[in-house]
């Protein structure tokens, strides 16, 4: 069987007017500022009016821990969304926008894929409206005025050996991991050792994610801490006097991109911190906007459970207020089979003992969901290669479990093949199940907090963290951010900080590398094992087969 690729899905899209598509969310053609024909951004204006609209009800939509196999995290949030408009309901969408790095690595784009796409799907994949540069370009904009301080007379007295502000760039790019600057003479500065982290890990991203409007948006970097003095005392980056000319840099890209799925239903495709290395949520704006706008809101969080949707109800929820009123839980039944033993050649033929013995990764992350107080549905992203048996196989593992399991075949079908999941996360959602709670209480001590994650969410049964980190933990509790929640930097691919142990493994350590204050996002982060700031390109990376064809057209993308 020959399926068509997601980009030639794409192509083939008959896309509505960007205004059409926001005239169905009653936002006019005043309050939309176009880029081309088929996005826009909604402006503040729109977004400040809208403020006292009643709220609608949030989904939030994860996944088991990824796998070679796939699960489908994007296309099924993209397909839920679908799903309820074709089940009459007023829903629409927001995920996170793609990173170049991993677009031309290895992990691919994040617009959905088959019949449950978001688009245009190329643009989006690669510039979209600009937002990423703009972040690189403000935040890198910090990283040189406080060069140029120090160059010209080091009023702060910043202590050069304590300068932690780094630079980023949207790319996978390993060399850049530790650098020296201002090599070559007295004209160019005092040598010094930094380096570089990709966009996606940039505070300012978190920042831009988290802040509530323009005013917050400056506030909090303002609030971002980028050197100390020798007396250990903080610098900050107003004090650099960066904040505003960082504000002006944002001040587009903090409003919401408006866009379109296949079906030409409305989606928010804005912000994009990484799941593993930040908070992996798409923005707080766009979410409370879309609530504001329709009865139900599907979003999504990076990664597996263990990483976005621990992040999304401890720090996104914590900051913005949210509560989810239901949890679609993404699995395959590939990835089963892959959990259970079964190489990724293997995976086409039937192996119900495989599924079986597989699910142990998907329980865990049922049970963790559930301590938030939310009601979890598992959504079974079909493949052609499914039996029914391996799919009873899940659903009977899932009901045992105190939940429920709905086959979902919105790859294959688009809005049709998901009506069954809409209709059942939407009866989830109105029945007020949910009594949401975040995992630990706002007062607990940071290395608490982490251990309560480690040991909760991972199953661990110690956090290794030398003295410098247990006293650089206690050093900024005693500065005040004590009461910031932790954001975990670990492997997406394992409870563990072992990418290759699957499963639902116990009994593990989590060596903490190093921990950072992000103190304008407000969050502390805790870099766990081998995982890395700035990702490399894999040994093949996809960007050798991304091209233009005769025709002028993208290949190679998806």
């Amino acid at each position: 069987m020959t399926f068509k690729t997601d980009i030639e899905i794409a192509r083939e899209a008959v896309k509505e007017p960007i205004q059409a598509i926001g005239a169905k969310l009653g936002i006019g053609e005043a309050d939309l500022v176009p880029y081309g024909h088929d996005k826009a951004k909604v402006s503040a204006d729109f977004i400040a009016r809208s403020a006292g609209n009643p709220d609608g009800k949030l989904i939030l939509v994860t996944a088991i821990n990824p796998t070679p196999a796939g699960e489908g995290k994007t296309t099924t949030t993209v397909g839920l969304g679908d799903g309820l408009n074709r089940i009459g309901k007023k829903a629409m969408i927001c995920i996170r926008e793609a990173s170049l790095g991993p677009n031309f690595g290895m992990k691919g784009g994040a617009a959905g894929g088959g019949m449950s796409q978001v688009v245009p799907m190329e643009d989006m994949n690669l510039h979209f409206t600009g937002d990423f540069h703009a972040i690189t370009s403000a935040h890198n904009l910090l990283s040189a005025m406080i060069d140029n301080h120090i160059y010209w007379g080091n009023d702060l007295e910043i202590d050069q050996r304590r300068v932690v502000w780094r630079r980023v760039l949207d790319m996978n790019d390993r060399a850049l991991r530790d650098i020296v600057t201002s090599l070559g003479g007295v004209s160019n500065g005092f040598p010094s050792q930094s380096g570089f982290d990709i966009t996606v890990a940039s505070e300012v991203m978190a920042i831009l994610c988290l802040a509530k409007d323009l005013d917050d948006l400056r506030t909090r970097l303002g609030d971002m801490i980028v050197a100390y003095r020798r007396d250990r005392s903080a610098v900050y980056a107003r004090d650099i006097k960066a904040d505003g000319a960082m504000a002006v840099l944002l001040k587009d890209a903090m409003q919401p991109n408006l866009v379109q799925t296949l079906e030409n239903n409305p989606a928010f495709v804005h912000g994009g911190p990484f799941a593993n290395i930040a908070h992996g949520c798409n923005s707080v704006v766009a979410t409370k906007t879309a609530l504001k706008l329709c009865d139900y809101v599907v979003t999504e969080a990076g990664f597996g459970a263990d990483l976005g949707a621990e992040k999304f109800m401890n720090i996104k929820c914590r900051k913005a207020g949210l509560a989810p009123s239901v949890v679609v839980l993404v699995a395959t039944v590939r990835a089963m089979k892959m959990n259970g033993g079964v190489a990724k050649a293997d995976l086409g033929g039937e192996n119900v003992q495989a599924v079986k013995d597989g699910c142990a990764n998907l329980g865990r992350h049922i049970e963790n969901l559930k301590s938030f107080g939310v009601p979890v549905v598992v959504a079974i992203n079909h493949f052609v290669t499914d039996t029914e048996a391996e799919v009873d196989a899940v659903k009977d593992y899932v009901r045992k479990h105190g939940s429920e399991a709905v086959l979902s075949r919105h790859w294959e079908l688009g809005s049709e093949g998901s009506e069954d999941l809409a209709r059942r996360v939407a009866e989830v959602a109105d029945s007020g199940m949910a009594a949401f709670s975040p995992l630990y209480p706002d007062e607990m001590g940071l290395l608490d907090k982490i251990n309560t994650v480690a040991k909760r969410i991972y199953r661990a049964d110690e956090v290794l963290a030398d003295k410098k980190i247990r006293d650089q933990l206690k050093q900024w509790e005693d500065a005040g951010y004590g009461n910031l929640p932790v954001c975990m930097a670990k492997t997406q691919y394992s409870f563990t900080t072992d990418p290759n142990r699957r499963g639902a493994p116990t009994g593990h350590s989590v060596p903490i590398r190093e921990v950072r204050l992000s103190a304008g996002a407000g969050f502390i982060v805790v870099i766990c094992g081998e995982i890395m700031t700035m990702p490399g390109l894999p040994r093949t990376p996809a960007s050798e087969t991304i091209m233009l064809n005769d025709n002028g057209q993208i290949e190679g993308l998806f």
